[in-house]
């Protein structure tokens, strides 16, 4: 599938995990644990987010790759109810592999196995999404004409992977400092 490779490179390249997770290697101030510390709703969330930016960036420079990011959207929607199935709500292997055939067929049927041995990944991952982009809405309405995306994009990154409750806290910071 080629239409979806901009929004693959955005979600894993830059300005996704390898931009995010070279970032925080290179901070002199962050403990060396804190370099490589990963969570899953902070660096999956970026990734999502980052991949939401490709509009913006002049990535998406056609409905066809547009189409791309929202496939990927699709699919994700998909591990969600999977991930609930099968942790909350009880599915078994074959139930979470049927729904996959249904809503996302093109993607592989290891996805189950994946989201049967990692409770809570994929709800993990839309988390830091969503609470990325509530930060910057937030941001947006406070600062008004103030607001500039590069200065929240460093507000977001500037002390590496965090807790999705510092990272609120950082991002309060920012709001009352504009930097």
């Amino acid at each position: 599938m080629k239409y979806d490779k901009e929004s693959l490179v955005l979600h894993e390249a830059v300005p996704g995990h390898i931009f995010q997770g070279s970032l925080a290697r290179s901070m002199k101030d962050l403990p060396e644990f804190r370099k490589f510390y990963g969570n899953s709703a902070y660096a999956e969330g970026w990734a999502l987010y980052a991949e939401s930016l490709g509009s913006q960036l002049g990535v998406f420079k056609d409905p066809y790759n547009r189409f791309g990011q929202l496939a990927s959207e699709r699919f994700r929607a998909a591990r969600l109810v999977i991930d609930t199935g099968i942790h909350s709500m009880g599915w078994t292997r074959e139930q979470a592999q049927e729904y996959l055939k249904t809503h996302a067929p093109t993607q592989a049927q290891a996805e189950v196995d994946r989201y049967i041995s990692w409770p809570a990944q994929a709800l993990s991952y839309k988390m830091g999404q969503l609470k990325i982009v509530e930060l910057r809405r937030k941001a947006e309405e406070k600062l008004g004409p103030k607001f500039d995306v590069r200065n929240f994009h460093d507000a977001v990154l500037r002390d590496g992977s965090l807790p999705l409750e510092l990272l609120h806290e950082e991002v309060g910071k920012y709001i009352a400092t504009g930097r």
